[in-house]
């Protein structure tokens, strides 16, 4: 039988061309990972499957046929493209944030060793008071090495006397070799520690590299995360990688320095190492759930899955196309008997 072509005909075929259009490329890159350059195949493979299934729902609902099978059948395939889907959106918008959240989590990790190592050394001074020294003495090194007001200045000196009242000790006003005030910095910070500890080499030398990295480490993830999303994308891995294995070096040797029975160190994998693969995305989202979560799943189900509703919705049984030609329908003409009465 002949079958008119309808507005609602291409309204449909248009839409789910262009849906289905955009969840193949999505699909074809989040099976990458999985398939490689054989992705793009399955993707097409299972992009035309679900086409030519939209195009069965229709033409079963016109002509009122059950359409339970198919719809069973598209909701199984389509379930692939979902899932790739989502890999590939989820990588796509939640990257950056992903990276962002790693570098912070490193940064809390080397101040929590920090803290850890320094709560397990030796020191002259109650605890409060070896806190607040330290504080003075980080602040002392930071002003020396100040690019506006570089060496022992007034402030300096005015911090010198702060660690003079809490130490209740003299403290060497050092001079800078050449214009190195970075080594003054230094210097001015192990006489300092000598003060206050009675630390071994190993401990003195542990601790202050613990220190330079905790300030490195913070100061070269503040940067990164100035940077524009396109520059964090291509950088953070390398600076988590780099830190991470930095972290784990000085907490190993931290364990070694200290011995196990007063610290325990377990060293840290990176996570993003990850991204991109199907189990990280889905693991994400369910641990970090919120509303871009919850847009990024509207989209993948909006992309290969609205498009069957729609059609079951507005599809309604063609009673012209299904009876034409039947006989039970066909009209009789001639004349009208009256019988006589």
């Amino acid at each position: 039988m002949n079958k008119k072509t309808t507005p609602a005909d291409l309204f449909l075929g248009i839409l789910a061309l262009l849906l289905i259009s955009v969840s193949f490329y999505q699909t074809w890159l989040g099976l990458q990972q999985i398939f490689g350059p054989a992705s793009l195949v399955i993707a097409l493979v299972l992009s035309l499957l679900l086409l030519f299934l939209c195009w069965m729902l229709r033409n079963a609902k016109l002509e009122g046929r059950p359409t339970g099978s198919l719809v069973g059948i598209y909701v199984f395939i389509a379930s692939f493209c979902f899932i790739a889907n989502f890999n590939a959106l989820y990588t796509r918008f939640m990257k950056t944030d992903i990276y962002t959240d790693e570098l912070r989590e490193i940064n809390k990790s080397f101040m929590a060793l920090e803290n850890n190592v320094e709560s397990k050394l030796s020191y002259k001074y109650n605890k409060i008071t070896t806190q607040n020294i330290e504080i003075k003495k980080k602040q002392l090194m930071e002003q020396i090495k100040d690019p506006g007001n570089k060496g022992i200045g007034t402030r300096a000196q005015a911090l010198i006397k702060d660690i003079e009242k809490l130490t209740d000790q003299k403290v060497d006003l050092l001079t800078p070799v050449g214009n190195d005030y970075a080594d003054l910095s230094e210097r001015m910070g192990h006489q300092i520690d000598n003060m206050i500890s009675d630390l071994s080499p190993e401990e003195r030398a542990l601790k202050t590299d613990l220190n330079n990295a905790a300030l490195k480490w913070n100061k070269k993830i503040q940067d990164l995360l100035l940077l524009s999303k396109k520059e964090k994308d291509e950088l953070s891995q390398g600076v988590i990688d780099e830190s991470l294995a930095e972290y784990n070096k000085l907490g190993s040797r931290a364990q070694n320095v200290l011995g196990n029975d007063k610290i325990h160190f377990e060293p840290l994998v990176s996570q993003t190492q990850e991204v991109g693969k199907i189990g990280f995305a889905f693991e994400h989202a369910i641990k970090n759930f919120g509303m871009y979560q919850f847009v990024v799943l509207a989209g993948c189900i909006l992309l290969d899955f609205v498009i069957v509703i729609i059609i079951l919705l507005v599809t309604n049984p063609d009673n012209n196309r299904n009876n034409r030609g039947s006989v039970f329908i066909t009209k009789r003409s001639g004349n009208t008997l009256i019988p006589n009465k």
